[in-house]
């Protein structure tokens, strides 16, 4: 709090409002510090490195942003500190992060490309399943991917660290972790690689009654939810 203080005493609108205070209804003043007016009050933070490495902390560091978007970044700084344009900030802050950009591709559609499947009528009638890996380093235990399963109505996500992503493993997968537990979903969304178009999946889909439909694999956003999750987990391990 000392180095904000000081801060604010360097910083000629802070001292202004402070000189003035009567004239600022969006602003107190506790202990000497200048105070953005919310419940609880938090302070301003002026213009310069403060607020740089506040950004950097709440945006870029695991235990904080872990490269969230910009209305979570939002919410979370808002608890902390103030300054009136802080949704800019925040937003230009995100446009130039190399990593946002790289593991948030542009979800806007070109005309004449794919489209989304319809959304379904109820839970667990359209689930989407995906690998996502390898990741390093591999675990303790040998795990080097995730497997991802997704009801696409609740957002319900069911995922498992796995060391391989063969059939076998997706087989696994569904009969003890899913449809023991949870039962049988109606359809099933999935890229074509190998590991999800074998005649062992189909051979487990069939007698069960699973519709099986496909994302192309130079096209994975039309499997866009298990997608978007994808690249929030991939900014979380980054940010690790």
């Amino acid at each position: 709090m000392e180095q904000l203080g000081q801060a604010q005493q360097n910083d000629n609108y802070a001292k202004n409002i402070l000189n003035n205070i009567k004239n600022y209804k969006h602003y107190t003043v506790k202990s000497d510090i200048l105070m953005g007016r919310s419940n609880p009050p938090v302070p301003y933070v002026p213009q310069g490195d403060l607020r740089r490495t506040i950004l950097h902390i709440y945006h870029d560091t695991a235990a904080n942003g872990a490269h969230f978007g910009r209305n979570t970044t939002l919410h979370k700084m808002k608890q902390r500190y103030f300054w009136p344009s802080m949704y800019k900030g925040i937003n230009n802050c995100i446009k130039s992060c190399i990593l946002c950009a790289q593991f948030n591709p542009r979800r806007q559609k070109p005309p004449g490309t794919l489209k989304p499947i319809k959304p379904p009528d109820g839970v667990w009638q359209l689930v989407s399943m995906d690998f996502h890996g390898p990741i390093n380093p591999t675990s303790q235990r040998g795990n080097k991917y995730i497997i991802s399963f997704t009801d696409i109505l609740s957002k319900f996500v069911v995922t498992k660290a796995v060391r391989d992503n063969t059939v076998q493993t997706v087989v696994i997968f569904l009969k003890e972790d899913i449809i023991a537990k949870f039962g049988t979903p109606r359809c099933m969304l999935t890229d074509n690689e190998t590991h999800f178009i074998s005649t062992v999946t189909n051979e487990l889909f069939k007698p069960i009654c699973i519709t099986h439909l496909y994302s192309t694999s130079y096209h994975p956003q039309t499997n866009g939810q298990i997608e978007r999750y994808n690249s929030t987990m991939d900014a979380k391990i980054q940010g690790e």
